[in-house]
């Protein structure tokens, strides 16, 4: 259970880099779920802090988005702070100019970067690089900002995270990898179905399987999407193509055809499952439409849930 006081100290994760959430202990994790809570509260009755004011948010996108974009901009505004949009192709980066470069220009200039990227070596050396903290919007690697708004919409929804069981079907992908961290570090079950060759980096699964240690979180990685889902709390799912992938579109809507969330896998839940989604999704691929259209569905309570969680996380680290 998260406890109220948990949003009411400090963090202390001030100045911070944010790049994975394998870098934060279970309390603030959930210091941070809490504090986005009240804040979003605070939000709906129009009373939000202005706690930023002054502060400027640097963000660079090597890819496209909408998600991250709006509510990273939207919450800098409402904390009274402001957003910079820096796409990759206005910048100098990577066009002659180093990372290294780039992030001690840019910590003269704002408070902190958020980028959206590929690699995700990219955004670490940005961040060994900068005085400022930097924020993992996307790598291929690890979606934090993602799980961490998984997590408060899993708790607004369950009542709990401890216990849960979470089973994410698909790709093995930059999502999957974040929740496995996220499940593991709050106690919450998980097992990861996805085809074989397909799976999570061994290496992440290492790791979350070592935090699950810590909290009695059991992390698994299975090829049955059927057999994965029984007993779940919770069923999730991402595209089977990601961006920079378009080219095995074909391949893979064959190979994850067995992995689509659709009222088959639905009725191995538990009757009361709640369904998720990061977003955007392609109906009538990895879910059905009656599926992410109906009852069970939080996947827009979830959307919402970005702007939220990354107010806290700007609150902590600035």
């Amino acid at each position: 259970m998260i406890t109220a006081q948990a949003a009411d100290k400090s963090l202390d994760i001030q100045g911070k880099d944010f790049l994975t959430l394998a870098d934060f202990s279970k309390n603030t994790i959930l210091g941070l779920v809490q504090k986005a809570r009240k804040m979003k509260n605070a939000s709906l009755l129009g009373k939000d802090s202005k706690s930023l004011n002054g502060k400027i948010l640097g963000m660079i996108f090597e890819k496209p988005s909408t998600r991250t974009r709006v509510s990273f901009e939207a919450g800098m505004i409402q904390l009274g702070g402001s957003a910079l949009y820096l796409n990759s192709n206005d910048l100098q980066i990577g066009r002659g100019e180093t990372v290294a470069d780039t992030a001690k220009v840019l910590s003269q200039y704002v408070d902190a970067i958020m980028i959206r990227t590929f690699s995700h070596g990219m955004v670490e050396e940005l961040a060994l690089h900068a005085d400022i903290p930097v924020i993992n919007g996307l790598t291929d690697l690890y979606h934090p900002c993602q799980a961490l708004a998984d997590l408060l919409t899993i708790y607004e929804v369950k009542g709990r995270l401890e216990g849960l069981k979470l089973v994410y079907a698909g790709d093995g992908n930059n999502v999957a990898h974040s929740l496995m961290i996220a499940a593991a570090k709050v106690g919450m079950n998980l097992t990861i179905a996805a085809p074989p060759g397909y799976e999570p980096q061994e290496k992440v699964l290492a790791l979350a399987k070592q935090f699950g240690k810590e909290t009695g979180a059991e992390i698994e990685v299975v090829n049955s999407a059927i057999e994965a889902a029984a007993g779940a709390d919770i069923l999730y799912t991402d595209v089977w193509t990601s961006m920079g992938q378009e080219q095995e579109n074909a391949e893979r809507l064959e190979i994850f055809k067995s992995y689509q969330v659709n009222a088959q896998l639905a009725a191995a839940a538990k009757q009361d499952y709640t369904f998720l989604h990061c977003l955007p999704a392609h109906r009538g691929e990895e879910v059905a439409a009656d599926i992410i259209d109906g009852s069970h569905s939080a996947v827009f309570q979830q959307a919402g849930n970005r702007l939220h969680a990354q107010k806290a996380l700007l609150s902590e680290l600035l």
